[in-house]
């Protein structure tokens, strides 16, 4: 492997920068350790990119890995939420990895819970890049409490995919998804199937995933302008009119219409979609990668809007890269060193040509990027459309596990005034938001 002077002075800026701050210097059991005599640092990296866009991930450590000979990142791959539990476990043992992938909606419990370590420095100056080409919203979802703790992995727009052959087959235009709450209701009548009138369609206008899943219910609220949580994390939003108005609306269609199963997983609504028995599904850039493996003639567009006046919200979930804070300042400057390269053209490049994600970074010329779905996925409209789900609140997975999803799936399940529910859950939720404040 040939040494990079442009990382081996990176390194160096980013050694004598990491000097001068706090820091539990410890390191992890798992890290090799630089030294003076020129050995390798070894970085390991723990994420749950499972599916279809692993391969590009460990692409662009690969590269990484053979474009300089003093860092090496080992990868180690869990689902998400083992990942998660067996993080917080590690950090208090000998255990820890230098480097965790964390969802930005998880990320403020464990900035709260002082196991991250800040990387405000990464951005202060251009001591490990330029970090101006960078979407801003990548970044702002990493910050907790006015403290930036993660480096832009990702952005993962929710759009709405559709199955062109079903549009078809229901007489409708393949080309032509619908654009507002309206029209989907009057494509909806098409597209669900009840032969035989039971209640279960033998096929579905739609797949939603109720846990498990990303926040495609919270994605319909803020299209109304709802949600659950204020943007800036102090205040339910579940009972509010305008969210209530989106549930209202909506519940009614699954309740009565059944234009969607209840109680799925996201991988239950994926599996829907993917097998054809489901003619749309709302979901991120990693489903391209398997839908065109499978052979579904499917496109994707930006979700509907609430009415045709109506602003575009375009709910988007993101990744950040983390350090605990048992890293070892020589290993974060490591770490800082393989950040700067992941958020580089040429990494950004590859990770979404091989992905289908957009680049996090603005500056890449459209024409380098090779992956139709990249192109989609960040094009300016969605972009400046962006919505985070709950990031910056610590109290995030209970609020969305313990409180939402229970209260959506009474709803879903036509268990309860919908009205009622919710303003008994935003009651709850709000009173989560005090405690930690």
């Amino acid at each position: 492997m040939k040494r990079s002077l442009t990382m081996t002075a990176a390194l160096a800026a980013a050694a004598l920068a990491l000097a001068g701050c706090g820091g539990s210097g410890g390191g992890s059991a798992a890290s090799g350790e630089s030294g003076d005599d020129g050995d390798v640092t070894t970085l390991t990296v723990w994420h749950g990119f499972t599916g279809s866009d692993g391969p590009a991930l460990q692409q662009v450590i690969d590269d990484f890995n053979a474009s300089q000979d003093e860092i090496k990142v080992e990868a180690e791959v869990y689902p998400w939420d083992s990942l998660y539990q067996k993080f917080l476990t590690s950090v208090t043992s000998d255990s820890s990895p230098d480097i965790v992938a964390m969802s930005t909606s998880n990320l403020a419990q464990y900035a709260a819970k002082d196991v991250l370590s800040p990387t405000t420095d990464f951005y202060a100056d251009t001591t490990y890049m330029d970090t101006a080409p960078l979407a801003s919203g990548a970044i702002s979802a990493s910050e907790y409490d006015g403290v930036n703790y993660g480096i832009p992995l990702n952005i993962g727009p929710i759009m709405l995919y559709w199955n062109k052959d079903l549009f078809e087959a229901a007489g409708l235009d393949p080309d032509q998804p619908p654009t507002t709450w309206d029209e989907f209701a009057e494509d909806a009548k098409k597209l669900t199937i009840d032969e035989n009138s039971d209640g279960k369609p033998e096929q579905y206008a739609i797949s939603i995933g109720e846990t498990n899943t990303v926040p495609i219910y919270p994605a319909l609220f803020a299209q109304n302008g709802g949600g659950v949580v204020s943007a800036d994390g102090k205040t339910s939003e579940l009972d509010s009119e305008a969210t209530l108005e989106a549930a209202d609306f909506w519940m009614d269609m699954v309740v009565n219409d059944h234009i969607t199963p209840t109680g799925m997983t996201g991988e239950d609504a994926d599996q829907l979609f993917s097998s054809g028995k489901a003619a749309m599904e709302m979901n991120g850039p990693w489903l391209t990668t398997g839908l065109t493996d499978a052979g579904l003639n499917f496109g994707v567009t930006v979700p509907f809007r609430a009415s045709e006046d109506a602003d575009l919200s375009v709910m988007t979930d993101a990744v950040s890269w983390t350090v605990p804070k048992t890293t070892s300042e020589k290993e974060k400057a490591a770490a800082y060193a393989f950040f700067a390269y992941w958020n580089s053209v040429e990494g950004q490049t590859t990770w979404a040509n091989g992905s289908g994600f957009p680049p996090v970074r603005s500056d890449i010329p459209e024409s380098d990027l090779t992956n139709e779905y990249t192109k989609t996925f960040g094009s300016s409209e969605v972009l400046d459309a962006i919505t985070m789900y709950m990031t910056g609140v610590p109290a995030n997975q209970e609020i969305n596990n313990d409180i939402f999803t229970p209260a959506l799936q009474n709803a879903t399940s036509g268990s309860g005034d919908v009205d009622q529910l919710f303003t008994e859950a935003s009651a709850q939720i709000q009173s989560k938001l005090d405690e930690s404040e």
